[in-house]
């Protein structure tokens, strides 16, 4: 969501989120209102009696070759997935139920595995991960699953190209519902929804897929409020997750929810983070790499995540900001960003796939 001028503003766009108003502080629902119809045609399939998907089965134990990052095999217990959506490419995006071990609260996730990963040169290693979070009220669905957008396609595509790496893409829903939004974070009280994002839905992908023990291996992205999530994600736990592309987010924690608890948010808030990155040592441990987008004509938001990148990117903390020309605050205009070049720069930073010996 776009960050509002009040909180009234915000609790007006949950309450329509079909209806295109021309005042700023409803541009959130842009992105959802762009993507209603294939979120619509998809979710009869969503895990309600769709056609079965297997990715592979679970291999466990860590290998690495001497000198290459180590790969974690897929413990299990493997997830159930039904296919939900297919790319171009050959490839289908899957969606299962996960009741989360350590948050408590359950909810659907939506994920792809690039073509790369079925190649059998790369059937020893492990893959990038990249978790793609919406905005909007991210519940019940994610948007990023929806295939006429084109996030998993361009991604096939861009990394044929050696513009982006192969990455496998995890999309959880955002919220527990559809009345409130919880800034991705432990409210007291609430849903746990900073552990579900940040731990949980990490844990479900290394059960399932070939990953990297390594933080090199894990990435955000998001639009919007989900540009917050993983924003704030990576800034808390950046022995977790190196990068993150953050489009259009809101810089501050603001859900009404927050209310009574000052300290809690305090630690939920990426510029408070930001800050006391900045004053660690500039060590490759502790680095973090912020890929900003906005389009250019989000004349409201702007001055704010320029701010956020003029007071905060120092010592170990790096950003980038990709303006979009001609572009507003919507998926379809950070798609453009991606391809024009934040892809490519936090792919430049984590670990690509390692092909076995002699298949190079």
């Amino acid at each position: 969501m776009t960050h509002p001028s009040s909180r009234r503003s915000r609790r007006r766009e949950r309450r329509a989120p079909g209806r295109a108003r021309p005042s700023r502080a409803v541009r959130s629902l842009a992105v959802a209102l762009a993507l209603a119809a294939p979120v619509a045609l998809l979710g009869a399939r969503d895990g309600a009696g769709g056609e079965p998907l297997v990715f592979g089965g679970p291999l466990s134990g860590p290998r690495a070759a001497p000198g290459q990052p180590v790969t974690v095999y897929p413990t299990g217990p493997p997830a159930r997935f039904t296919v939900a959506g297919r790319v171009e490419d050959g490839t289908s995006i899957g969606v299962t139920t996960l009741r989360g071990r350590k948050s408590g609260f359950t909810g659907k996730v939506w994920v792809w595995a690039p073509p790369q990963y079925f190649d059998p040169k790369y059937a020893h290693s492990g893959f990038p991960v990249l978790v793609a979070l919406p905005g909007g009220h991210g519940y019940p669905g994610n948007y990023w699953r929806a295939t006429d957008l084109g996030l998993q396609a361009g991604i096939s595509r861009w990394s044929r190209a050696g513009k982006s790496l192969p990455f496998i893409v995890a999309m959880p829903v955002l919220n527990p519902d559809f009345d409130h939004y919880y800034d991705g974070s432990d409210i007291p009280g609430r849903p746990r929804m900073g552990t579900w994002i940040a731990e949980d839905v990490p844990d479900f992908v290394r059960a399932n897929f070939r990953t990297f023990a390594s933080r090199d291996g894990w990435a955000f992205m998001g639009s919007s409020s989900g540009g917050f999530v993983g924003l704030k994600s990576v800034l808390q736990h950046p022995d977790r997750f190196k990068a993150v592309i953050a489009s259009g987010p809101d810089t501050v924690p603001d859900s009404p929810l927050w209310r009574g608890h000052e300290r809690e948010r305090r630690a939920n808030d990426p510029g408070r983070l930001a800050a006391a990155l900045g004053r660690r040592p500039d060590l490759p441990r502790n680095v973090v790499y912020l890929a900003f987008q906005l389009g250019s004509r989000e004349t409201g938001l702007g001055p704010k995540v320029r701010r956020f990148i003029r007071t905060y990117t120092k010592g170990p903390v790096k950003s980038r900001l990709q303006v979009v020309p001609g572009g507003g605050h919507n998926a379809r205009t950070y798609m453009r960003g991606l391809e024009a070049g934040s892809i490519e720069w936090i792919s430049r930073r984590l670990q690509p796939p390692v092909p076995d010996r002699g298949t190079a």
